[in-house]
């Protein structure tokens, strides 16, 4: 996952995100056996666990927790990955 985690730090746009994203599937495609989450239902379950417990990650890696994230955006980005081609 080294291409996706060195493109994790300069995300700031759409399509540095499209890139991540991308990078992700591909790396999930080429080394299924580094993923603890290969299926889409551990894959959600994952995100919905993490994300409940993102505090502590962002106080053990001494962080500073994300201010104004768009909860909105990000609901719908995966609502509408449900149905689109």
């Amino acid at each position: 996952m080294d291409e996706a985690a060195d493109k994790l730090e300069t995300i700031k746009t759409r399509e540095d995100f499209v890139e991540f994203t991308q990078l992700l599937l591909k790396n999930l495609g080429e080394h299924p056996e580094d993923w603890e989450n290969v299926t889409l239902k551990d894959y959600l379950g994952a995100i919905a666990a993490w994300t409940e417990d993102m505090d502590g990650y962002y106080r053990n890696m001494q962080l500073p927790m994300p201010a104004n994230v768009d909860w909105k955006v990000f609901a719908n980005i995966l609502m509408a990955a449900s149905i689109y081609e």
